[in-house]
């Protein structure tokens, strides 16, 4: 189907300027051989919107001999000869309609002025196919250009998209060799301890897979899913881990991608309560201000340890995933202070609505 039968406004506009076509035919051909403006009229109103039909076969021409494509002389050959199609049939249609005219209602000029009528017709028909191809040309190279700038947008959101997947499914297996080689440490001291860690990584690993399927979760979700994680780390550390949690009800209902802040909270007892003898407590804050969701989580710093190379996989792959999400309106912020390193992550505050 053309694109202009497709859309009412664009069909009214085409017949609107094939109206005002039509009104200057008839002018011209009241003009050049006198006679009464309604014969005139008459003679030119039903041709018009005849061609006005015609002149949309223009579309598949054109199709068939794009002009970033088509050798340049081909292309005039194509235009100069469905041009001249158009403008036999419509002179052939003409002659045919004004000899019924005169036939039939007596309506039209002397032979002479009939000619007139015809060769009128066929300059103005073959400068008027000749405009419908450069204004097909030009529409198909809009919607080509278009259709490119789509195709360029969904490969880039395709390719985001498998990033962040690929980012989300390096989680697990980077979790779960941490709590494997707890475990493994565990085993040879203190059986139950190791027994009571395989039960609740199990249930962890539960809870991560059914969140990591959906886009967002509510960061309640997702503290919870951490909540399950520090009680697996508790039967290794005892004592040692403490948490202290501090986050506002209206913090609790934001959005957030699934899996994002456990990596932190994994990294702060990694880093911040393994290293120490006598351990530390890890830190977790969240609330909303001017429409951003924040959250932090701290730990404590041993200021005699050696530097760490780099900031480990938890870190990173939670940066490449708010790169790959939208660096305009999150980012992570890394503060290692002399006595405790603090990541800041801020968000859209994006509330969860009920029931979802």
């Amino acid at each position: 189907m053309h694109p202009l039968l497709a859309s009412r406004l664009r069909l009214m506009l085409y017949l609107l300027v094939w109206a005002g076509i039509g009104g200057l035919l008839t002018a011209a051909l009241a003009t050049l051989t006198p006679r009464p403006l309604g014969q005139a009229l008459v003679f030119a109103l039903p041709l018009t919107g005849f061609y006005a039909a015609v002149c949309l076969s223009a579309l598949w021409v054109c199709r068939a001999n794009p002009v970033a494509t088509t050798p340049p002389e081909r292309l005039l050959i194509a235009t100069l000869s469905a041009s001249a199609a158009a403008t036999a049939l419509w002179v052939a249609l003409g002659a045919a309609w004004g000899a019924a005219l005169s036939a039939v209602a007596h309506v039209g000029p002397a032979p002479a002025g009939q000619v007139r009528d015809l060769a009128t017709l066929a300059v103005a028909g073959f400068v008027l196919y000749l405009q419908s191809m450069a204004a097909h040309h030009v529409m198909l190279t809009v919607e080509s250009a278009r259709a490119a700038e789509r195709r360029v947008l969904e490969s880039q959101v395709t390719a985001r998209e498998a990033e962040l997947r690929a980012l989300r499914a390096q989680l697990h297996p980077h979790f779960l060799f941490n709590s494997l080689n707890s475990i493994s440490a565990l085993a040879g001291s203190d059986a139950e301890a190791a027994r009571a860690m395989c039960q609740r990584l199990g249930d962890f690993l539960r809870t991560s897979l059914a969140l990591g399927a959906r886009e967002r979760v509510a960061l309640d979700d997702e503290l919870a899913l951490a909540r399950h994680y520090l009680a697996i780390e508790q039967v290794r550390f005892g004592a040692r881990l403490a948490v202290r949690e501090c986050v506002t009800d209206e913090a609790r209902r934001c959005l957030v991608p699934p899996l994002l802040i456990q990596p932190l909270i994994e990294n702060a007892v990694k880093h911040g309560v393994a290293d120490r003898t006598e351990g530390g407590t890890v830190e977790i804050e969240a609330h909303t201000r001017d429409g951003r969701l924040h959250v932090s989580v701290g730990n404590p710093r041993d200021p005699e340890a050696p530097p760490r190379r780099g900031q480990g996989l938890g870190l990173d792959n939670v940066r490449r995933r708010l790169t790959a999400l939208d660096p305009r309106t999150a980012r992570l912020e890394v503060e290692p202070g002399p006595d405790r390193f603090r990541v800041r992550l801020t968000l859209p505050a994006t509330p969860a609505r009920d029931g979802a």
